[in-house]
């Protein structure tokens, strides 16, 4: 790391202050002229679409990358970081929305990964790190056990643990990229008060979220990047929702949830005493011909579990599933793709996509057996012709068929994996999460391709952490608490208070 000679400046003030960064990737601009100042004790949302150029900005911060251009001033100082552990020691910490957990690990190993409290003899001291990091856990408001594997945790739980770990270091920065995007309310609420403890020491936070609402909460500064470039900066207090998304797309966005479609009285799926062993106990449900179902719940509640269930995915749950009036048995994949259930799953990175697999690839994947002939030769034509299909049809932003899904945005990634499942002819797509870590323009494209399938006579049960995004798409919501049904409640009378009553 070079660091200029400590001297007076104007900017001395400010934690962190970047000018003019530039950053391209074989020839391919990613960021031109970012801009950014953190102030002491304040939160500072950098916002963007996907694609905007916030992860090259962050990355640049962090030493993951290092720039072409631009000054980077840390309490004033210049600073060029070559890697993340001189903007670890610099006092830089980031919650990264990829997560990277070591699943063999605990959680106590996980949050004090490589720097592991020693005994006198040089062994790590584990009583002692798990005393700590319970007392971490706990002040953070996150009910985990230190000792707990990360092989058995949840992906919300382990955005927990990724939170616990940054904020463990006691760093005077603090970059929190989409550090809600996979936890519920209460975790959430939690989170924050944290936020506000860490603003009252001092402390600065880098706050990346496509939540506006959590963003106009907890921020204090904004800044806007569009298409790799600065755009604008201000006071939280000084812009308007609207104003803040304008700026965001590029363009007027009509209403944000795009919800057209209306069901059917005819019921198509029935679930009667859906239990799985200190999971789920006695879920009922069903679902009508061209609903979108909402599911609802904190974290831990048992949503996840009921669509895993339903796919398949789990076969030691007991219960009945009855389509069109006639019960179906259904203990693998193959038996829920079969009954016309697809699934997108709450993490498309781990177990949606094949990530350095091509766009086709990842489309073709579910109907791979229909394309193979007896010779286990794929038809590359055939594939080709379905998945530029789906491309034109879901508006996939690809330069190509051929470009590996680790290329895209979150966006299109999504639809890419909403590609793959069309493509099996769902009479029922089991969506959860589907817009975690998804911009606003981005998200209503996949509420509108969402609304066109259900009114298409497609049913869909969506699982969402967001209350908003629950209120603007369901017809109907079923709230699960502790593994429990705690209330089903109908569109027109669905309102936020009403939910988190029902699921505290």
């Amino acid at each position: 790391m070079s660091v200029s000679s400590p001297e007076e400046r104007a900017d001395a003030g400010l934690l962190l202050d970047v000018t003019g960064l530039t950053k391209s990737f074989r020839g391919v601009a990613a960021l031109v002229n970012g801009r950014f100042s953190l102030r002491p004790g304040s939160v500072h949302a950098l916002c963007g679409g996907n694609g905007a150029g916030k992860s090259t900005f962050l990355s640049i911060i962090m030493g993951i990358h290092r720039r072409d251009g631009g000054v980077v001033r840390l309490r004033g100082q210049d600073v060029d970081f070559a890697n993340p552990a001189e903007a670890l020691a610099a006092g830089i910490s980031i919650i990264e929305q990829e997560l990277s957990p070591v699943s063999g690990l605990t959680v106590a190993e996980n949050i004090f990964l490589g720097r592991e409290p020693l005994t006198r003899f040089g062994a790590v001291d584990f009583a002692t790190m798990n005393r700590r990091a319970k007392v971490l856990l706990d002040e953070l408001g996150f009910e985990l056990a230190p000792q707990t594997s990360m092989g058995s945790l949840s992906v919300a739980q382990i955005q927990l643990v990724e939170i616990a770990k940054a904020l463990g270091r006691d760093a005077e920065i603090i970059i929190m990229d989409e550090p809600t995007s996979a936890v519920g309310v209460a975790e959430a609420d939690h989170l924050f008060a944290v936020i506000r403890r860490l603003k009252a020491r001092g402390k600065g936070i880098v706050y990346v979220s496509h939540r506006l609402t959590e963003v106009f909460d907890i921020a204090d500064d904004y800044t806007v990047f569009r298409d790799g470039a600065y755009v604008a900066s201000g006071a939280m207090a000084d812009i308007s929702r609207n104003d803040l998304i304008r700026m965001i797309a590029g363009r007027e966005l009509a209403e944000e949830y795009v919800k057209t479609s209306t069901p059917s009285e005819q019921t198509i799926l029935s679930v009667t005493g859906l239990s799985r062993p200190g999971r789920l106990t006695d879920i009922n449900l069903d679902l009508r011909q061209g609903e979108i179902l909402g599911l609802y719940g904190l974290m831990g509640a048992g949503r996840t579990e009921i669509l895993e269930c339903l796919f398949g995915l789990y076969s030691g749950w007991t219960g009945r599933i009855d389509l069109d009036g006639k019960q179906k048995s259904i203990a693998s994949v193959q038996d829920a793709m079969a009954a016309g259930f697809g699934l997108v799953t709450e993490d498309r990175k781990q177990s949606g996509l094949i990530m350095h697999s091509s766009v086709r690839s990842n489309i073709s994947l579910a109907i791979l057996p229909e394309l193979t002939n007896a010779a286990g030769v794929v038809d590359k034509r055939r594939e080709t012709s379905l998945a530029k299909d789906m491309i034109a049809k879901f508006r996939i932003r690809t330069a190509s068929d051929q470009l590996a899904v680790t290329a895209l945005s979150g966006g299109n990634q999504q639809k890419v994996v909403m590609g793959r499942w069309h493509l099996t002819k769902p009479r029922i797509l089991l969506l959860d999460e589907p817009t975690r870590g998804v911009d606003v323009g981005a998200k209503r494209e996949i509420y509108a391709l969402m609304s066109e399938f259900a009114q298409a006579g497609g049913s869909i049960i969506m699982v969402s952490s967001e209350v908003e995004e629950v209120l603007g798409m369901s017809d109907r919501i079923v709230v699960i608490r502790d593994g429990q049904v705690s209330g089903v409640v109908a569109r027109d009378d669905a309102n936020q208070e009403t939910l988190l009553h029902l699921a505290a």
